[in-house]
């Protein structure tokens, strides 16, 4: 399918795959979708110089010179960075120190030398690194953390992703999840959202992010829904009265939606804007008086027709400096209100609200539940009787009052463009100067049998099949795939051949297929497990998927590698195990789950050391695991919290170092006075295992970054081995044991061992019952905290 990206600060269009929608989620045939030509264009705008423009284009803006700053004179010259390093420069000094230690270890290879060329030299980088100076902490913080190839590999990734474009739509119905009741195929519906609404031909939206299209009402206008709801949220922060007078300043689109919205409440409307020709169109569609350039002081003007009160209510729908704001507080009456919709930067003197005591307001998007994931993503809807007006509740009343002619909308949709000529629309609403208020994209029409198909082939690569190399299909390209194994696939490429990247963005996926070279890419999983040319499948998607992806893909023959965790639950895995007790473990796939701490050089010496102990050994693990807040993906449904998605990790090293089965696990957690951390990643969990040994898990978010993540003492026959975050192994007691390397934690040791098993049709590199022990430690600390709870 064709869909628009902002790639390099041009709109281009691209051909992807089309996505699939999941259990929540309903697929739509696009038939329009709406440019903002505000927030669109000045993302475009912002992002890369003028281009040359056309002689045919009159008045246009001519190229610029493009100045370009050195580097170490824009980080010297930021402010922000100093005056935080100023307040405590110990830090900086601190972590200058560790970065160049580190350093030391660094195999710098033609890899991570390019990268990291590219990531310095890139000016749209380090604009958005100077507009957030944390980004670079973060970014040195991940060279510390995970080493410089991937931190070099994951933002060159970033660099060159393509960001799709459009948040307004509206087509056809063609799918829906197996969670959606209210919803068939063949419904006419408006779809919101910069997550979902974009200009493709497919889109999948979640349930709350679309509406029903009325019967009367026209897919031109219907496609215009979350910019009239976004209008409709502004208006209702500023909860109009009859009667009352209101000031819009700026009367672009949303400005002119507003007026509108302000007259069906009964308002007199005074409106302004620099183009005159938008005061004629506002005037035309109702509003009362217009503010002209050049025809006098805006604030006395609005004195004068307000005879002296002054406006009830002013709502910005303009951007630009933060003047207009003490515009807009001059203009109030006393106890008056002010609504910010447009992007104005917040600059207030106290002077200009102080002495009228004025209420200022922001005004969100279009409405309660945007940016909050429950609602959007998961469909957890807000009673009507608490919250009278959603975002999905705005929309609908948007398209209501558009059928019912309470809005006119057709007046503002001055031009219409197939999307195949995307680029030459976006080129012409950015400098044209008869700029539409809305311009829209059509789409080809299809009938409701024709099915997308979700394979896109990469030009750039010629798939070879009948070399003896393991193809592979990963599963799931975010930012651990791009970042640990897509590179370590590079690197043995004598073993491994890329052929299929599978995602369910499928732009991201394209992307990732031409950036690691990959055969095609896909949207559907299916299309990767019937493919008979592929040996491998890579799971490296979010953990609720594992179990279900592992057993449909060994079913089909197929040798599988899946991030931890194996399953979520006893029943994947239970599914899972009957899948080689039904063939047989030696004659079914290899199955190798990423427990890649067992395969560090650190852990292979601590066991080669301990593997002849006369007795039980101690084994005391402490994970400083950092703080994630409570509503990210990983404490929730799709992650099933950090003791199965990561203490599983270190329940497969005890294993792996004890050889041994467990015989019963101990559990204890915090009780947090505040919801602000949870017991479910505050814990001690200590297993015994049949020869007696002893290990225990500390695993907890409370304490400080600085300290390492992961330590292991091991207590043994004499000896102490003291493994400190995978940097250095330092033994007491024998002179066997000091090794150091830099944050090496397996990853590619375990691709090896996987690769060897499968060429050399050998047993899994982790035996299965030791596979299955990890989680079943895992189900059972989680089991034993929430009875505790």
């Amino acid at each position: 399918m064709k869909q628009v990206f902002l790639r390099d600060g041009k709109a281009v269009v691209e051909e992807i795959p089309p996505p699939t929608p999941g259990a929540d989620e309903v697929l739509v045939k696009v038939v329009r979708s709406c440019i903002s030509t505000g927030t669109e264009l000045s993302g475009i705008t912002a992002m890369k110089p003028p281009e040359p423009v056309p002689e045919a284009i009159p008045e246009a803006v001519p190229e610029q010179p493009v100045v370009h700053i050195p580097l170490w004179k824009q980080i010297l010259t930021d402010p922000g960075m100093w005056e935080r390093a100023i307040k405590d420069p110990r830090k900086i000094v601190r972590f200058l120190w560790r970065l160049f230690v580190s350093a030391l270890k660094w195999p710098i290879n033609r890899l991570r030398s390019y990268l990291l060329v590219q990531i310095l030299t890139s000016p749209g980088m380090w604009k958005r690194a100077i507009k957030d100076p944390r980004k670079i902490l973060r970014f040195l913080g991940i060279i510390r953390e995970r080493g410089l190839e991937f931190a070099t590999t994951s933002v060159a990734a970033q660099i060159s992703v393509a960001y799709p474009l459009g948040y307004s739509a509206a087509g056809i119905v063609l799918e829906t999840g197996e969670n959606i009741r209210d919803i068939s195929p063949g419904d006419r519906v408006a779809c919101a959202g910069a997550q979902c609404a974009h200009h493709a031909e497919y889109i999948v939206v979640p349930r709350n992010l679309l509406v029903p299209v009325p019967d009367s009402l026209d897919f031109d206008t219907a496609s215009t829904v979350a910019l009239g709801s976004i209008a409709m949220q502004g208006v209702r922060r500023a909860q109009p009265e009859i009667g009352e007078t209101f000031v819009v300043i700026g009367l672009g689109l949303l400005g002119q939606m507003t007026v509108q919205l302000l007259k069906a409440n009964g308002c007199r409307v005074i409106g302004t804007d620099l183009d005159p020709q938008r005061i004629d169109l506002a005037k035309k569609l109702g509003m009362n008086t217009g503010l002209y350039p050049g025809q006098g002081v805006p604030v006395e003007l609005v004195n004068r027709l307000t005879g002296g009160t002054g406006a009830d209510c002013v709502i910005i729908t303009a951007s630009g400096p933060s003047a207009i704001l003490a515009t807009a507080f001059q203009m109030c009456r006393r106890k008056g209100r002010v609504v910010l919709v447009g992007d104005v930067a917040i600059t207030i003197s106290r002077g200009d609200i102080y002495r009228k005591e004025l209420d200022f307001f922001i005004s969100t998007s279009y409405g309660p539940g945007r940016y909050d994931a429950r609602y959007e993503e998961k469909g957890i809807d807000y009673p009507p009787g608490y919250v009278r007006w959603t975002e999905n509740r705005n929309m609908m009343e948007y398209l209501r009052l558009a059928a019912e002619k309470k809005i006119s909308v057709g007046p503002l949709i001055q031009k219409v463009f197939p999307v195949e000529t995307a680029s030459d629309a976006y080129f012409t609403l950015k400098y044209s100067p008869d700029k539409p208020l809305i311009a829209l994209l059509s789409y080809p029409e299809a009938g409701m049998d024709v099915q997308p198909g979700r394979k896109i082939p990469n030009p750039e690569v010629h798939p070879v099949v009948v070399d003896k190399r393991i193809h592979v299909a990963v599963v799931g390209a975010g930012g651990f795939a791009k970042g640990i194994h897509l590179p370590n696939f590079k690197k043995l490429s004598e073993v491994y051949s890329i052929h299929a990247i599978a995602d369910v963005v499928g732009h991201n996926a394209v992307a990732t297929a031409k950036q690691f070279g990959a055969a095609y890419s896909t949207t559907d999983f299916q299309e990767v497990i019937e493919d008979p040319d592929i040996d491998a499948v890579f799971i490296t998607t979010r953990h609720h998927l594992h179990a279900l992806l592992t057993e449909k893909a060994l079913r089909a023959g197929k040798h599988v590698f899946v991030e931890k965790p194996l399953s979520m639950d006893r029943k994947g895995l239970e599914a899972i195990r009957q899948v080689f007790e039904s063939s047989g473990e030696n004659a079914a796939p290899v199955l190798l789950t990423g427990f890649n701490r067992r395969f560090s050089p650190f852990a292979r010496r601590i066991r080669e050391l301990t593997n002849g102990r006369k007795n039980p050994m101690i084994l005391n693990y402490r994970m400083n695991a950092g703080y994630i807040p409570l509503d990210h993906w990983v404490h929730g449904e799709e992650g099933g919290g950090r003791n199965i998605g990561e203490g599983c990790h270190i329940y497969d090293l005890f294993t792996y170092l004890v050889d041994a089965r467990v015989t019963a696990i101990e559990a204890k957690s915090i009780r947090p006075a505040t919801d602000y951390c949870s017991y479910r990643d505050n814990f001690a969990a200590t297993m015994t295992f049949e020869d007696g040994s002893i290990a225990t898990l500390t695993y907890t978010a409370l304490g400080s970054a600085e300290y390492p993540k992961e330590n292991l003492d091991v207590f043994c026959d004499g000896m102490v081995l003291v493994l400190d975050n995978y940097t250095t192994l330092t033994g007491y007691g024998t002179s066997e044991a000091d090794i150091s390397s830099a944050g090496v934690k397996g990853h590619f040791e375990e691709i090896q061992a996987f690769a060897a098993a499968i060429s050399e049709k050998k047993t899994a590199p982790i035996p299965l019952w030791q596979q299955y022990q990890a989680m079943e430690i895992a189900f059972e600390v989680d089991r034993i905290l929430a009875a505790k709870k």
